[in-house]
């Protein structure tokens, strides 16, 4: 009797997992070995999952003892942690010992300002900085680092870079990089070696640039009130780097500290009008004190200097901008071609970009304005500015 092929089929062995046993030809059985152990397997994987857990949680209790003990212990607050990992992640904390020895006890000054006197320094690491000795520190020493830790995560090719700081006992200081070219004011108004037009033109583009990141792009909203030439660091290629910002809330003055600077946080010459009135602060004097050293750019002299308007019959005494403000408000209206010669730095020889220095005038009349709803904000300011940035064409060959 002949069988159907699918009664054939149904007799084929099946083949279930693990237990796959085959008749070889002669009628013995032949029993494959098992190739993958799953039970074993999985009791191999649950002692390395436990013994990665136990490494994990011994390392959480060590980091919370140390925190416990490093500040709790101590009697240091929640917020004064939280300063100190914002700041401990991205500088360090000096001894004053330290700062002292790298400073060889504060010999050598760099400058001297409203917030304290600055030295140069060299680490051992053979790193050269400016250590910035603070004058009266208003707040506590968890105010301090709370202050601190917000300008260290400020950060910006423009300005300056902290790389750590001293808080022991009644001692605070600051260390930045150090910038080799010094500060504005002693390479534009030297009366030898002063800086061309091409150096000028990217001081004034590139403070620009540090000031519309603090007031506009940066995580804290920082104003510095006391942009000024002192303040403005040039490197070895002339780029600036602005210097001092966010320290407003660390120090206090007091007229007794400079005849040059008030108690309302200023320097006289740069101070923007509504601070005599006490209005509330505002982004706007930063872009007047600005103002003022975008025109000192092209005139090359201090602004601040009193002089006598013989404009006027019995001569009246006004400041150095307000002449020029005058002068350039009338030219600038008379259509007169040859008014910028007469404004712009002699010692230049005439060597300057005619564009660059229009639009740097014209920025700077308007930074100025006494009404600060009529002054541009400064990312306006670094967009006029970059619009010129690449016409390199001179009167004559630029030199620096």
């Amino acid at each position: 009797m002949r069988v159907s092929t699918r009664a054939q089929r149904s007799t084929q062995p099946i083949l279930n997992g693990s237990n796959l046993d085959c008749s070889s030809g002669n009628g013995k059985i032949l029993v494959l070995p098992r190739t993958y152990d799953i039970t074993n397997q999985r009791f191999k994987w649950v002692h390395i999952y436990s013994f990665a857990s136990a490494i994990g949680a011994i390392e959480v209790i060590l980091a919370v003892a140390s925190w416990w003990f490093l500040f709790r212990k101590n009697g240091v607050s929640a917020s004064m942690e939280d300063g100190y990992r914002a700041v401990s992640s991205q500088f360090r904390s000096f001894s004053y010992s330290e700062l002292k020895k790298a400073t060889n006890k504060f010999k050598e000054v760099l400058g001297r300002g409203g917030f304290g006197a600055v030295y140069r320094g060299v680490l051992a690491d053979e790193r050269t900085v400016a250590v910035k000795k603070l004058g009266d520190v208003v707040q506590g020493e968890e105010e301090f680092w709370a202050e601190v830790s917000t300008i260290g995560r400020i950060n910006h090719m423009n300005l300056a870079r902290m790389w750590g700081f001293c808080s022991e006992e009644k001692h605070r200081l600051l260390v930045y990089e150090f910038v080799e070219s010094g500060s504005l004011d002693k390479n534009l108004f030297a009366n030898e070696n002063f800086i061309g037009w091409k150096a000028r033109f990217k001081v004034a583009i590139g403070t620009a640039r540090g000031l519309a990141y603090l007031h506009h792009e940066c995580l804290e909203w920082v104003i510095h009130c006391d942009v000024k030439p002192e303040n403005i660091l040039l490197d070895k290629d002339f780029e600036p780097k602005i210097s001092d910002f966010g320290l407003v809330k660390l120090c206090q003055r007091s007229g007794q500290e400079s005849s040059e600077l008030t108690r309302i946080r200023g320097t006289k010459g740069y101070m923007a009008p509504e601070w005599a009135i006490n209005l509330p602060l505002s982004a706007k004097v930063d872009v007047y004190s600005y103002g003022v050293m975008i025109l000192e750019l092209v005139k090359g002299i201090r602004l601040s200097n009193w002089v006598v308007d013989e404009s006027f019959p019995c001569g009246e005494r006004i400041t150095e901008l307000m002449r020029i403000v005058r002068f350039a408000k009338a030219t600038i209206q008379s259509g007169e071609d040859s008014w910028m010669d007469n404004f712009v730095d002699p010692r230049l020889g005439g060597k300057f970009n005619r564009n660059q220095a229009a639009t740097m005038i014209k920025a700077g009349l308007s930074c100025v304005e006494e009404d600060r709803n009529k002054r541009p904000t400064m990312e306006s300011v670094v967009h006029a500015l970059t619009e010129c940035e690449d016409n390199i064409t001179l009167k004559t060959e630029d030199q620096l």
